[in-house]
């Protein structure tokens, strides 16, 4: 009888440190498999702001370039832009990818280029428009 109930004993204590042994391998993979989801969600700011590359237009001969900054590396920008009718309202300003944007400074002071559509350029001329990336109400640029 004693033998018997220290064979069950035995292996009851086995089944436990099997059992354990089992749901911490479950906790880590299911962290595993949490940290990839997390990864994926949290995408670096320059591949939205990539796509932006190229020529997008304002009115009255408004316009903004942008151009990935090689020399810097991935996420930073050149914007050339004629942002008003001024002529010294004109320039290249270096730019960096942040999580809402580009972030860039100028003349008028820091800016942040977002994605938008013609209603929130606030110009009557563009409020058409689906594709594009304002400054600030009453500058904007769009791509037709």
């Amino acid at each position: 009888m004693m033998k018997t109930a220290l064979a069950l004993s035995l292996a009851l204590g086995t089944m436990i440190l099997i059992s354990g042994c089992n749901q911490d391998t479950n906790t880590a993979a299911s962290s595993a498999a949490d940290s990839d989801t997390v990864a994926e969600q949290s995408q670096p700011s320059h591949e939205v702001t990539d796509q932006w590359v190229g020529r997008w237009t304002g009115v009255e001969g408004l316009y903004l370039e942008v151009q990935q900054d090689e020399t810097a590396g991935p996420g930073h920008y050149l914007l050339e832009m004629q942002y008003g009718l001024d002529a010294d309202q004109h320039g290249t300003f270096e730019g960096q990818a942040t999580d809402d944007g580009i972030s860039f400074s100028r003349d008028d002071g820091q800016q942040r280029l977002r994605a938008g559509d013609g209603e929130a350029t606030g110009l009557k001329w563009l409020a058409e428009k689906e594709d594009c990336l304002v400054v600030q109400a009453g500058e904007g640029y769009c791509r037709d």
